[in-house]
């Protein structure tokens, strides 16, 4: 069973510690995602269309919407440094950078600036306090990240993939499905109310937005979820009902197969950090 051993919430994101021993399906997160190599297993990480290690000697990177999967040999655990990083925090903390977290590649090699910057986060997050220094290494290992991976990416212009998030009907679409994300939505439906066939639909919104209709539901249910786990006193039944989950079980199993945790264990270690990192 998959643990999380710390988890921190702030303007920057969140940071967790997790120790994993299952397979994360396809997902999809609006944050920038790093992962690094703590101890245990190596583990295998399908981003888009590429493939990514989390050793000893690699971390992995995922852009604002980009689908990915988190993969580990049967039988073996990997404990690791997640990161989930807003693009808007980063990009107004980060003068150069005009992309907002979208990252060149996937691979990032663990060079002796970024096994620093793991180490010492590392330590504050087992350390479960708020530090003032918490968020400034964080931002200095997301700047590590971003800066390496355009330097290994083969992309050789980068604005060409930003032309997305275009067309109104996957504008209006995306509307419909944040005002019922708590209820059944059939994507018949939802393409017919934006004057599309279903495949015609799929196909223009995961132009558009990077991902299938499912994945960004499954995403926005997913922050919903966590919101209500670290802010609210609801029990995880009840969330599970608010979400449009039958049960606590086919909830339980929903946010493990796409966070990685049980929401019940979530629930136990997460917190917010009240530190601010200035932004420039």
């Amino acid at each position: 069973m998959s643990n999380a051993i710390s988890v921190s919430h702030g303007e920057f994101g969140r940071a967790a510690i997790y120790e994993l021993d299952n397979t994360i399906i396809t997902h999809a997160h609006r944050e920038g995602h790093l992962i690094f190599y703590i101890r245990g297993a190596d583990a295998r990480m399908e981003v888009g269309n590429e493939v990514a290690h989390v050793s000893h000697s690699f971390g992995a990177a995922v852009s604002p919407w980009e689908p990915h999967s988190f993969h580990l040999p049967a039988g073996q655990r990997q404990l690791c440094l997640v990161l989930y990083i807003k693009p808007l925090w980063f990009l107004q903390n980060c003068a150069s950078s005009e992309f907002a977290l979208k990252f060149g590649s996937p691979l990032l090699a663990m060079t002796p600036e970024i096994t620093d910057f793991v180490r010492r986060l590392t330590a504050l997050l087992l350390d479960n306090e708020d530090h003032d220094q918490f968020d400034e290494l964080l931002f200095g290992l997301a700047k590590a990240s971003f800066d390496q991976s355009w330097e290994r990416s083969h992309t050789e212009c980068r604005k060409d993939i930003f032309l997305r998030y275009n067309d109104f009907r996957v504008r209006r679409a995306v509307r419909i499905i944040q005002d019922y994300v708590g209820e059944t939505m059939e994507m018949e439906e939802l393409a017919r109310l934006v004057g599309l066939s279903r495949p015609h639909f799929f196909k223009l919104f995961k132009q558009n937005i990077g991902v299938t209709p499912n994945v960004y539901i499954n995403t926005l249910r997913s922050e919903r979820a966590i919101d209500f786990l670290l802010t609210g006193k609801k029990t995880i039944t009840d969330i599970a009902f608010d979400l449009g989950f039958s049960s606590q079980a086919s909830f339980t199993r929903f946010f493990s197969s796409n966070v990685g945790i049980a929401p019940s264990d979530y629930r136990r270690v997460a917190h917010v950090n009240r530190t601010s990192f200035p932004i420039m």
